[in-house]
């Protein structure tokens, strides 16, 4: 596994700075002895994690075992990514691989989902004839009918945008969990639209699952030993369900008295039990409100810790990005949080540099906004024009790859110090931290994150994952606090 992620020049650690990567997860292995062996390789997102296990249950249902190891596989899917080129051209690198181990077994099935199942089914299926099947975010149901089709020779696809799926009744097979962190998904889609953004054209519109689905799965996973779960979507402020609909777009339009939103569903997983940690991701800036942050306040065990992706700090670039808030809105929910939550309520951001028309003076300003917000930690990326989207259709990729590269640069440069500094701060502080199992490095070492999702390094005392330790930080990098446990 490490020669793959070295081969496809991945990163697959998480630091205090996240440049232009595109993680990567295997199948592990099962002995079910089943007859047929499932390979998925899972690229991106948490989202796309997420659906790779409600994949696994959809066709252990069909008598398919994990695997691995694609070599021993029948049926062999990645799960695609197609939110920024580089992404893309991994998966297509990957697949020149798998084609290769196909001339020597020509029974094997190879399937693309996700979102570059969405974007390219012509291309994959018609022109480039690389892959036995193609099925989208939404179609994943009818992967068994798909699977057996390729099996007898028929090309598969489905890649139907759904306006009700969210598969709420499937029991995800977690895949790569530690046994203590599991995520949830809560809805799928997304209507906002970003100018730079293929996610509404490649997951559809937003559809919020049953809360109560929701909250059995927390109560089913905190029942097996999990003491943390992360709810999980593309922006999932907008969360809004009722008994009659489930697709927000229609539901606005409709009046209802038995409306959840994403502070009442907030409360409900909290509530599953004082020991179950919650956390939730991602946050969008325009819909973020101060009922959430007061539910965040109200529970100790609702982690103090909100991603709000910025993506720029100057007005005028937000605007031609659509990202429906200026720079004023965004200081202003920051300043809400820190009033509401407190000065050690972690947050962390996206920022994209170059993007269409940006002058040295709107970069300044994203680098001012950084300074203002004090982010523990950011994903960044410089512009990556994607077809389809309006920033595609309406803008010129107008600025140069070393400018681009040059000012993501800065902008790393920044938050490695701001980051170095807001760990500086919670130095002879001590703080509860769930234990989530060894150290990368070393077994002499256990590790777990604290409330506002820092990495936090002590020695084995002999804790065993999924415990709670008292630990007091002694040190930090930028990455990292190291501490000691205390009684």
């Amino acid at each position: 596994m490490t020669q793959l992620i070295e081969d496809l020049e991945i990163l697959d650690q998480r630091n205090d700075v996240q440049e232009e990567h595109c993680e990567v997860k295997v199948s592990k292995e099962s002995n079910n002895q089943a007859a047929k062996k499932l390979y998925i390789e899972s690229y991106g997102c948490q989202m796309n994690f997420s659906d790779s296990e409600i994949v696994t249950s959809i066709l252990q249902k069909e008598g398919f075992d994990t695997t691995a190891s694609f070599e021993a596989a029948d049926v062999i899917l990645l799960n695609t990514c197609s939110i920024r080129e580089k992404a893309e051209q991994t998966i297509r690198k990957r697949l020149t691989q798998f084609n290769k181990i196909k001339l020597e077994r020509p029974e094997i099935t190879i399937g693309v989902l996700g979102c570059m199942a969405e974007r390219l089914k012509s291309n994959l299926l018609e022109e480039e004839k690389i892959v036995d099947l193609v099925v989208g975010p939404d179609a994943y149901r009818d992967l068994p009918n798909l699977v057996r089709q390729a099996e007898e020779g028929q090309k598969g696809v489905n890649t139907f945008l759904s306006r009700e799926e969210t598969y709420a009744d499937i029991s995800p097979v977690r895949l790569n969990s530690n046994g203590v962190t599991a995520f949830i998904s809560i809805m799928r889609g997304c209507d906002n639209m970003c100018s730079f953004c293929v996610v509404p054209f490649t997951r559809g519109r937003e559809r919020s699952r049953d809360p109560q689905s929701i909250i059995n799965e927390a109560q089913d996973l905190f029942s097996k030993g999990y003491r943390e779960v992360t709810l999980l979507g593309q922006n999932v402020d907008s969360y809004k369900w009722s008994p009659e609909e489930n697709n927000k777009a229609r539901l606005e339009k409709q009046e209802s008295h038995q409306i959840v939103n994403f502070a009442n569903l907030l409360e409900m997983v909290a509530q599953v039990h004082p020991d179950l940690r919650v956390r939730f991701s991602t946050s969008h800036p325009k819909d973020i409100t101060d009922e959430v942050l007061h539910t965040m306040k109200r529970h100790e065990n609702i982690c103090k810790y909100i991603h709000l992706p910025a993506q720029s700090g100057n007005s005028r670039v937000l605007e031609l990005m659509n990202r429906t808030y200026d720079r004023e809105w965004y200081i202003n929910r920051v300043d809400a949080i820190r009033e509401i939550l407190g000065e050690d309520c972690g947050i962390s951001s996206d920022m994209i540099t170059g993007f269409c028309t940006e002058t040295e003076a709107e970069h300044q300003d994203s680098l001012s906004l950084m300074e203002y917000v004090q982010y523990d930690f950011s994903y960044m990326f410089f512009y990556s024009e994607r077809p389809g989207t309006l920033a595609a259709k309406k803008y010129e990729d107008d600025i140069p790859l070393e400018v681009k590269k040059r000012r993501l640069q800065e902008v790393i440069d920044t938050q490695r110090a701001l980051s170095l500094t807001r760990n500086q701060r919670d130095i002879g502080k001590t703080f509860t931290i769930l234990v989530e199992g060894f150290s990368k490095r070393s077994n002499e070492d256990l590790q777990g994150r604290n409330t506002a999702n820092k990495v936090v390094i002590f020695k084995n005392n002999g804790a065993k994952k999924g415990e709670y330790v008292h630990v007091k930080v002694f040190d930090c990098t930028a990455a990292t606090l190291f501490g000691e446990v205390i009684a």
